[in-house]
C-alpha cells in the first residue's frame, strides 16, 4: 500500500547498562516537523561456492543509512543530537571531536486507505545537519535542513533471542490494538512474543 503522508517524528534519548551495553529508553521528545525520511539498508552478504557454483548465500543486516528533512532543528535538539554544545551566549558549536549519543527514532506514515504505519528504529547516530542556503530570486524557494543518521541493531535481546533494529506496524494489521496505535509514542514500543522461541 502507498504512502501519502509523514508526521509525528519523535527520539527518545537511551541510557546503556555499563557492562552489556543494553538499552534503556527514555521519554519520546518530538524532534521537528517532518517533511522526508528516507532508510536504506545495508547488508553484509557471503556467497559459498561448491561443485564450482554458488552453493548458499547469506545475508545479515549491518546497518541501515537514516535521512530526514524537517522544517527546522532547534540548537537544544542539535545539541543533543549530534553532540555539539551550547555556549554562554546561546551559539551552537560544532567540533570535530563531536559525537552525538544513541537515541531511538519513531516516526509514522499515512497510507492511501487512511490508516498509518508506524516505526520505531531502535539505535541510531545522527551527525551534524547539513545546511541549505540560497539567495532570494524571482521565485521563492523554501530551504530546509537534513539531518543524517546510522542505525545499528539494538545491544538488548528480544524475547526470542534476537537483537532487533527496526519495527513497523500497521494500524489496519490482523490483531493490532487500538490502545498500541493511540500509545505509540509514549513510549519505544518492545516488541511482545507469546512465548520465546516462537514465530
Amino acid at each position: 500500500m502507498a504512502t501519502v503522508g509523514f508526521d509525528k517524528l519523535y527520539y527518545a534519548p537511551i541510557t546503556e547498562a555499563p557492562e552489556t551495553g543494553e538499552e534503556t529508553y527514555g521519554e519520546p521528545v518530538f524532534l521537528a516537523k517532518a517533511i522526508s525520511a528516507g532508510v536504506s539498508v545495508e547488508l553484509a552478504e557471503a556467497v559459498l561456492y561448491a561443485d564450482d557454483a554458488a552453493d548458499e548465500v547469506v545475508r545479515e543486516f549491518k546497518s541501515a543509512k537514516v535521512s530526514l528533512g524537517v522544517k527546522d532543528i532547534g540548537v537544544t535538539q542539535s545539541a543533543k543530537l549530534t553532540g555539539a554544545r551550547l555556549d554562554d551566549n546561546g551559539a551552537l558549536v560544532s567540533a570535530s571531536e563531536d559525537g552525538g549519543d544513541f537515541v531511538a527514532l519513531g516516526f509514522r506514515a499515512k497510507a492511501t486507505g487512511k490508516k498509518h504505519r508506524l516505526y520505531w528504529l531502535y539505535r541510531v547516530k545522527f551527525a551534524v545537519p547539513s545546511i541549505n542556503l540560497q539567495t532570494k530570486g524571482d521565485s521563492i524557494n523554501f530551504q530546509t535542513p537534513t539531518i543524517e543518521g546510522t542505525a545499528l541493531r539494538r545491544n538488548k535481546e528480544d524475547a526470542q533471542g534476537k537483537h532487533p533494529w527496526m519495527t513497523e506496524l500497521r494500524e489496519d494489521g490482523q490483531g493490532v490494538e487500538k490502545a498500541t496505535v493511540d500509545g505509540w509514542f509514549d513510549e519505544v514500543y518492545e516488541p511482545e512474543f507469546a512465548a520465546a522461541g516462537t514465530e
